[in-house]
């Protein structure tokens, strides 16, 4: 009897926590993240971490033990990727300072801080470029155990280049020859780097970059390449590499004729995938507003999770954003951008969201929705294609689309919502009202 009663006991716990598993987010506009027509009045069962049905209501049945989530008035869509992040720096304006004074922070203080910000302000996935290994691999670890609070994240560990910067041997590794070009990936694919990025190449031999490319897909890692200078992007092109980041630290008015030509080519070549390009353009686009009109950085979500005397030291250090090193060019820049990003829609790339998040002023808890803004406001993407860039296309990019991305069936439950319509106010996604990751709901 006792042998019975204890099984009866366990079964009923085991519908009970199977009954609180299942969720419905019930009556809000849903964007999939496909890019097709909006769904009015949707329904989204989530059974533990999956997405188990999409509806509307009213044509399917919500489970009766289900936790109803109300989402009328709302914009339901995937969680927000971001494709181009920095755990370990938050927005001080002096990088010589920072990596001298706050190594023994990165892996318990700031890159689970940066993590944190980015997962409330409605990030879900994201791909950090640069980094210290142990510390970029043991967070994103974390991450995926449940311990700490981020988005999932994608770490490709330190920079690959020519040479090191001074004071960067911890996550800038430098590369001397075709050998020891092989072995650093090699060393990183071991480790657990879910891709590569690569610097400088124009600084490297051909032979250097195509066997740290070559290496790296013989590992299914897509390598992630700068595209600051000409030179980059025509090794890069020629090398193979999957995506490139920025559109150029120059104020040169637009690509040259021969790199138009050469990414073109690449574009009509879908033997080899499409071609991916993070132009990450918002910091330089609002430097001037943001110079002259600097009440945003008193917004404290950029304190989450940091220490009183680190926020004091970052803000020490933009006191005065007129004054910055790091944007004295912008100015001159910004004119540049426009066209720049129009070169590259007219030559076929697929454009992924991403900020350079963490760089001087550019707060994790703000930079997302920013580069969202800049790209639907500005420059006149259409919405659903801006979403589609920090939704779907990530997603792919890393290899994961049958899991994540869209808001669809068996894919992983990463889901937010936002009191009204993103499609006619993308800037109202500076406060994202609901946030579930893998079936949690966790703001």
């Amino acid at each position: 009897m006792d042998r019975i009663f204890a099984i009866l006991v366990c079964l009923g716990l085991t519908l009970s926590v199977q009954a609180q598993s299942l969720k419905a987010l019930v009556g809000g506009t849903l964007i999939d993240g496909f890019g097709g027509t909006p769904i009015q009045n949707s329904v989204i069962v989530i059974e533990g971490e999956k997405i188990k049905a999409v509806g509307t209501v009213g044509s399917m049945v919500i489970p009766p033990d289900a936790e109803v989530i109300s989402t009328e008035g709302m914009s339901v869509l995937p969680g927000l990727w971001d494709m181009h992040v920095h755990l370990m720096i938050n927005g001080h304006s002096d990088y010589a300072y920072w990596d001298k004074t706050y190594p023994p922070l990165f892996k318990d203080v700031i890159m689970p801080a940066s993590a944190h910000q980015l997962l409330m302000a409605g990030v879900t996935s994201a791909r950090d470029l640069g980094g210290p290994l142990e510390e970029s691999l043991a967070v994103r670890d974390a991450i995926n155990s449940g311990k700490i609070a981020g988005p999932t994240m994608y770490m490709s560990g330190p920079f690959l280049q020519h040479a090191p910067y001074p004071g960067t041997e911890q996550f800038r590794w430098g590369v001397s020859g075709e050998k020891d070009a092989r072995e650093k990936v090699q060393k990183l694919a071991k480790a657990g780097v879910d891709c590569i990025k690569l610097i400088d190449q124009d600084q490297m031999t051909f032979a250097e970059v195509k066997a740290i490319v070559d290496e790296a897909h013989k590992h299914n890692l897509t390598v992630v390449a700068h595209s600051h200078r000409p030179e980059e992007i025509r090794i890069g092109l020629k090398a193979g590499v999957d995506c490139f980041e920025h559109t150029g630290l120059s104020s040169a008015p637009e690509y040259p004729a021969d790199i138009m030509v050469a990414l073109k080519e690449r574009t009509a070549n879908m033997s080899t995938g499409p071609l991916f390009w993070t132009p990450t353009i918002e910091g330089l686009w609002n430097y001037e507003y943001l110079r002259d009109h600097p009440e945003k950085l008193d917004n404290d979500a950029w304190h989450l999770d940091l220490p009183d005397t680190v926020i004091a030291d970052i803000k020490a250090s933009i006191e005065y954003p007129g004054r910055l090193p790091y944007f004295q060019l912008t100015p001159i820049r910004k004119p540049t951008l426009e066209k720049k990003f129009r070169q590259l829609q007219e030559a076929g790339v697929v454009m992924l969201v991403g900020t350079d998040s963490g760089i001087p002023m550019k707060f994790h808890s703000q930079s997302t929705w920013n580069e969202l803004d800049v790209w639907v406001r500005e420059l006149g993407v259409d919405p659903l294609l801006a979403i589609k860039g920090a939704t779907y296309w990530p997603s792919v990019i890393m290899g994961v689309d049958k899991q994540v991305g869209t808001v669809s069936e068996g894919k992983y439950a990463d889901i937010i919502a936002v009191k009204g319509d993103v499609l006619k106010y993308i800037n109202l996604l500076q406060d994202v009202d609901l946030v579930v990751k893998r079936g949690q709901r966790v703001k």
